[in-house]
């Protein structure tokens, strides 16, 4: 039998694991992690097969357990149906992506042009939304219009230091579970 301090410890512990791969899955199904979180994945089911098989006597911890118990399968369900449809092809964010890649490629002609410029800018709004919720970020308060703000005046500090004639690409990126803007010099 297990101690109740040491219990409570396990379960408070489970509950960030499973947080967690929640976090890690929803960055999978983004793109922005390559591999699925398989190991993190394994390590919250052996936590539950311990647990499982020890005797709960407190009724508040038993019923926090089996909480998180019927947490994580509605969202194992839910993660395994989606890699399904990945594996598949008819993951619908994938499908889009491919065929926004598809009509760019054969409908654009070559070089940068004016029509491309604000899907690009709406395309990067929705991509750091996108990745902002995922990681557990808040999005109160963003829009197109504040996003383009920061990005005019980052390139405001970058002209600053590589001259008023560069140009900037920015991409989202994710690092250490924050969201950030990276800009890329153009030549």
């Amino acid at each position: 039998m297990i101690e109740s301090k040491s219990l409570e410890d396990q379960l408070q512990n489970l509950s960030i694991k499973i947080n967690q791969l929640k976090r890690e899955y929803e960055q999978y199904f983004l793109g922005t992690r390559p591999r699925e979180p398989v190991l993190l994945r394994g390590d919250v089911q052996k936590i539950l097969a311990f647990l499982m098989n020890q005797p709960i006597p407190n009724t508040a911890q038993r019923f926090k357990f089996s909480s998180l118990c019927s947490r994580y399968q509605a969202m194992r369900r839910q993660w395994d149906e989606t890699v399904r449809k990945i594996e598949a092809g008819t993951y619908q964010r994938h499908r889009f992506k491919a065929d926004l890649h598809d009509r760019s490629r054969t409908s654009a002609p070559p070089g940068p042009s004016k029509e491309s410029t604000p899907a690009t800018e709406e395309d990067l709004f929705t991509r750091y939304r996108d990745a902002r919720l995922a990681c557990g970020q808040s999005t109160d308060g963003l829009s197109p219009e504040r996003l383009e703000q920061t990005l005019e005046k980052q390139r405001g500090q970058l002209r600053e230091r590589f001259g008023d004639d560069a140009r900037f690409q920015f991409r989202v990126a994710v690092e250490d579970g924050r969201v950030r803007l990276k800009a890329k010099r153009l030549t």
